[in-house]
């Protein structure tokens, strides 16, 4: 009986991760034709069809979601084994797979990210942006990025951000014209810019003051689905909006952009990274870690976030 080899499952997988021969081609530095037979053979020898091929795109079978569920937890763990054994007393080199929010891989490019790559000149940086929640060992991610609240209880945390609130943020010209809220109430009188979430529905704007807790529903005018372009439509001056300080630091200090209701806004735990809680960290992961901490300030409030 013919054994399924290592380089057949890293096939599959690298195919469920781009949704094509092509890209998983690129990114395993083989031939597109290579990847087909690869694929077509496990097929053949397991006698079930893994991908559903079309013209334009492949997606996993019912059956292949299936295997690949099976098969990624055991090929991150051979891969750790390897790395392990391996020790790598020099410097870290392939690929540093990280999942975060959208909007997130902006805030961290400068500095942290980018000292990354330039310190270790042979990492490749991957990093993919989504708002969903997903199970980071089972994707083949070394580690996630998200608020604390949203950081599985058995995961190891980093942090990344000193504590954060969401401000109600408008112009100076918006609140001559349409006047500034005083009570979270006033808001119904004023256009919003939305938030769009990865389910499709709105952000519900959540305010609290002194134990009172308000869930906002306000008339949108314009719905985005991420925090960069929401600020630029409030810089114009279309709408009200609500942001993470994080994003508008600079706006705050220039006076570009104006807080109301900042009783109302509380603050809450910001952003971590976060990763498997097991004895062996690769060395790919351990040199980002050890990053964030070089770069945390004396205070260790506020490692690595910068102003947008």
């Amino acid at each position: 009986m013919h054994r399924t080899g290592m380089t057949e499952l890293e096939v599959v997988l690298a195919v469920t991760r781009s949704s094509s021969f092509r890209g998983a081609a690129r990114e395993l530095n083989m031939s597109t034709t290579a990847v087909s037979s690869a694929v077509a053979g496990l097929e053949a020898r397991l006698q079930v069809r893994l991908f559903n091929r079309s013209t334009r795109s492949v997606a996993l079978t019912d059956a292949g979601r299936r295997y690949v569920e099976r098969i990624t937890p055991a090929l991150a763990e051979i891969q750790r084994a390897n790395e392990e054994a391996a020790s790598e007393p020099d410097a870290p080199s392939g690929t540093l797979r990280i999942n975060a929010p959208q909007g997130v891989a902006t805030l961290l490019l400068e500095p942290l990210f980018s000292q990354y790559a330039q310190r270790y000149p042979r990492m490749r940086i991957d990093i993919v942006s989504e708002s969903r929640s997903i199970d980071i060992v089972a994707e083949g991610f070394d580690a996630g990025i998200r608020l604390a609240e949203f950081v599985p209880q058995d995961m190891i945390a980093v942090p990344l951000s000193r504590d954060t609130r969401m401000l109600v943020v408008a112009t100076p010209d918006y609140l001559e014209r349409n006047g500034t809220p005083r009570h979270p109430r006033d808001l119904l009188k004023h256009q919003s810019i939305g938030m769009r979430m990865s389910h499709g529905g709105l952000y519900h704007w959540e305010l609290e003051r002194k134990g009172q807790k308000l869930q906002m529903d306000l008339p949108v005018r314009m719905a985005l689905n991420e925090t960069p372009a929401i600020k630029q439509a409030v810089l114009q001056g279309l709408g009200i909006g609500f942001i993470s300080e994080w994003f508008i630091e600079q706006e705050l200090s220039s006076g570009a952009l104006v807080p109301v209701l900042v009783p109302w806004c509380q603050p809450f735990g910001g952003l971590r990274l976060y990763y498997p809680g097991r004895r062996f960290v690769p060395a790919r992961l351990r040199a980002l870690i050890e990053l964030i901490h070089e770069l945390r300030p004396a205070t260790g409030r506020s490692p690595v976030i910068q102003a947008g």
